[in-house]
């Protein structure tokens, strides 16, 4: 059988399919939502509006992670790195459909300029992806480690009967830390200095906006 080899066009297109289903759509999980087990806890209104504040974040963080894949895939030097962060890719779509879920079980919504982080992802990863795919792959390890590590903040943050939250952050850092081990054991190199703080800076500032907005 043979396989089509997807032109730069087709990618093209590909993407902004993909760009398209991730800031509008309703992104379909290949993997059951951690959360489907266990049951909802009553919250009361400030409890509530907390958790949904916390898990727009993470929606909007998953954003940012599938357009950072998307982009570094789109000009990927390697066929087999291309694979790797499609692969990765995929894993965040299941994220960025868990946390819709949670946050219309919320009586919430995901952040209103979820385009623009996704429009600013894109270009970042498109742009590591022209230096080279050590550097690429760089930029996995590095924006995992950070997400592992505001993850764990939030896991903290929760009201503590908010188990299905809690549920689905705990299954997202797992995978997080997964994808900085692959990214790493496929060459990717450690950041230069200040790359890494400006990374942390911004998403600080992306945290402080997506909470409310």
């Amino acid at each position: 059988m043979n396989i089509r080899t997807l032109s730069p066009l087709d990618r093209l297109l590909a993407g902004i399919e993909r760009a398209l289903e991730t800031v509008a759509g309703a992104p379909e999980a290949a993997r059951p939502s951690p959360a489907a087990p266990l049951e909802d806890a009553t919250l009361d209104e400030a409890e509530r509006r907390h958790a949904a504040g916390l898990m727009r974040i993470n929606h909007t963080g998953e954003v940012c992670a599938q357009a950072l894949y998307d982009g570094q895939a789109a000009l990927a030097r390697d066929e087999e790195t291309r694979q790797h962060l499609q692969h990765a890719a995929d894993d965040e779509t299941d994220h960025l459909a868990w946390c819709a879920q949670r946050l219309r079980e919320l009586e919430s919504r995901p952040s209103l300029l979820n385009p623009l982080w996704y429009a600013g992802s894109y270009a970042i990863g498109a742009a590591a992806a022209l230096v080279g795919d050590r550097v690429s792959l760089g930029f996995v390890v590095e924006t995992e480690r950070q997400v592992e590590a505001h993850l764990e903040d939030h896991l903290q943050r929760l009201p503590p009967q908010d188990e299905r939250s809690r549920a689905v952050l705990a299954q997202m850092q797992a995978d997080e830390v997964r994808h900085a081990d692959n990214a790493r054991a496929r060459g990717g190199i450690d950041l230069p200095f200040p790359i890494p703080g400006l990374m942390h800076l911004s998403s600080l500032v992306m945290k402080s906006v997506a909470y409310r907005i």
